[in-house]
């Protein structure tokens, strides 16, 4: 390949290194840290906290109105602006020129738009933040800190509440079950977005990051859930939800919740009705009054499971209940029959239905897309876990000795940086330089490729970034080596670089290859810190062959072809 071509190729490395770096160097230097938090907690506490600010700015900006409506707008709600003039526009209506409090508010025909535009402004903010903090080099527990929770599947408690020992599949079936429970139930808590994933056949492995607290953690692993059916109260929820549409500033607390209206007597509560949305988030749809009182538990359903109508194909699910729930939900149907009865998850109304006869034992409801209906099949089944589950193990890493640990480890590669550059130039000269600029280079894809595969950074990742930083100048030593060799035949510049390389290359491959295998077994086999090393080895080692057998072989080859093709690649001076 002729050099035009290879600094192509080199180039568009530089170039693919700045975009997979991007998201992470903007996460970690230009993201305030408050805000941080904020993107990393749960999606509940995302939309509580939009909808708390969104209720906040809109007092103010009723309160700035009243106060001088032609007081010129605060530059923090200037990103209002954009719509407003949509607004206008929209309207057939002249844009001001000057926008003052009073034009602002004007082209929204609503406080009930205002507040949706504010609530999605902020709610976006951080949903795109979290998107964010997806596609950046993660770090592991042990740099910052959190909770480590491995579950096992207790199959002995199964066989003795369902009379049989499972199969090891159904096991498996089982477990992925419990998985999506335990995502659903642990946003509803509060807790930060945890990583819950499948370990081997029977597990579960749980990470939290930050300072989580381990019984507000237990109380998710070890709680049923709180899942309910009450009666609805169809008069009152007209009310309500008028009541809303008209003050629209009087739906939420400052922190979020659902406020009850004075006017709803004593008995009745206000729940929101809440639908996925295209984030995956729920999204509230309408609001609902319901009975206080609790018509029948969720901890007496003893299975669900989605399926189809026998005769219009339609999606629907079917539960069935204890013997004791069976009871209590056929008095309940028959005492309310042509009512609507909800389906209560954590306060949330999560489906509705109108009662049309006396139901006991088998239950079946329908009105809903199969995606619907495989989520409220879950839904039904959160109170209990599908397969009870034991903690294997449960660690608590501080996030101190995270911090800690990445400052020495930054620090560690650094000062192994600094070393090897000044070697390489001592031993080298000139030609040291240029195998500094591919270790440099080097260093930036590796911790690129992290990044773009979105892998985790661990301590024993640390150590194989030091251990690639010591390593990959082995490649270069062996080439100059074989350089110099030549250069000492007699060789001009040019044949004493492209003979080097062509020596080296074998050599060098052989050697990496093998290492690389070794890494690949570990990263398959591995677990853990041993996985972190083995990837972070197995990348470092492929660029470190890049960098030396492409980038440094493309400076040598400038350097040896220009004006003054002198080659310097020692103090002494060489031909």
């Amino acid at each position: 390949m002729k050099k035009r071509g290879r600094l192509f190729i080199v180039l568009l490395v530089v170039v693919l290194c700045g975009i997979f770096l991007y998201p992470t160097v903007k996460w970690y230097v230009f993201v305030p840290q408050e805000t941080k938090d904020l993107a990393t907690g749960s999606r509940t506490q995302i939309r509580e906290y939009a909808r708390g600010q969104a209720t906040r700015v809109l007092r103010e900006l009723k309160a700035l109105v009243k106060e001088n409506p032609e007081s010129s707008v605060p530059e923090q709600y200037k990103f209002l602006i954009a719509t407003a003039k949509e607004n206008y526009k929209l309207r057939n209506i002249a844009v001001p020129r000057q926008w003052t409090m009073k034009n602002l508010l004007s082209a929204f025909p609503n406080e009930q738009s205002l507040f949706e535009k504010l609530e999605t402004s902020y709610r976006q903010d951080l949903l795109s933040l979290k998107q964010l903090s997806g596609k950046v080099l993660q770090l592991g527990l042990d740099l910052r800190g959190g909770m480590s929770i491995l579950l096992e599947a207790d199959t002995v408690a199964y066989e003795s509440r369902m009379g049989k020992s499972p199969t090891g599949a159904e096991v498996t079936k089982l477990v992925e079950d419990d998985i999506k429970i335990l995502n659903d139930r642990i946003d509803q808590f509060g807790v930060t977005e945890p990583d819950i994933r499948l370990q081997g056949a029977n597990q579960i492995l749980i990470e939290i990051p930050g300072a989580a607290d381990p019984e507000r953690v237990n109380s998710f692993l070890k709680g049923k859930g709180s899942l309910t059916f009450q009666i609805v109260d169809q008069e009152l929820t007209t009310q309500v939800s008028t009541y809303f549409q008209e003050n629209p500033g009087q739906m939420y607390t400052d922190d979020g919740k659902l406020k009850q209206p004075d006017f709803l007597p004593a008995g009745k509560i206000v729940a929101g009705y809440y639908v996925t949305d295209s984030y995956g988030l729920d999204e509230l749809s309408s609001y609902v009054v319901l009975n206080e009182e609790i018509g029948l538990d969720g901890i007496e359903i003893s299975d669900a499971v989605p399926s189809t109508h026998p005769v219009t194909g339609l999606p629907t699910v079917n539960f069935k209940l204890t013997p004791t729930g069976g009871d209590i939900f056929y008095k309940l149907t028959g005492a309310n029959t042509n009512e609507t009865m909800a389906v209560v998850q954590d306060g949330r109304v999560k489906a509705m239905a109108t009662i049309t006869e006396a139901i006991r034992s088998d239950v079946q409801i329908t009105g809903f897309s199969a995606q619907e209906a495989s989520e409220l099949s879950i839904t039904l089944k959160t109170a209990a876990l599908p397969i009870e589950l034991v903690v294997v193990s449960q660690q608590a890493v501080g996030a101190s000795l995270g911090e800690d640990t990445v400052q020495t480890g930054l620090l560690a590669i650094l000062i192994g940086l600094a070393l090897v550059f000044l070697f390489m130039v001592v031993l080298y000269s000139q030609s040291g330089l240029f195998a500094d600029i591919a270790l440099l280079l080097n260093l930036i894809i590796l911790i690129s490729v992290l990044s773009a595969f979105n892998l985790t950074l661990t301590l024993t990742s640390i150590a194989g970034l030091v251990l690639t930083v010591g390593m990959a100048v082995d490649a270069n030593v062996i080439i100059f080596q074989r350089i110099k060799e030549e250069l000492a035949l007699g060789k001009t510049s040019q044949a004493s670089v492209k003979a080097g390389f062509a020596k080296a290359f074998w050599t060098i491959m052989d050697a990496n290859v093998t290492t690389i295998i070794a890494a690949l077994v570990l990263s398959q086999l591995g677990s853990g810190s041993v996985k972190g090393f083995a990837n972070t080895l197995a990348v470092g080692i492929v660029s470190s062959m890049f960098c030396a057998l492409f980038v440094a072989k493309l400076m040598l080859e400038a350097k040896v072809s220009g004006k003054n093709p002198r080659l310097t690649i020692s103090w002494r001076r060489d031909k």
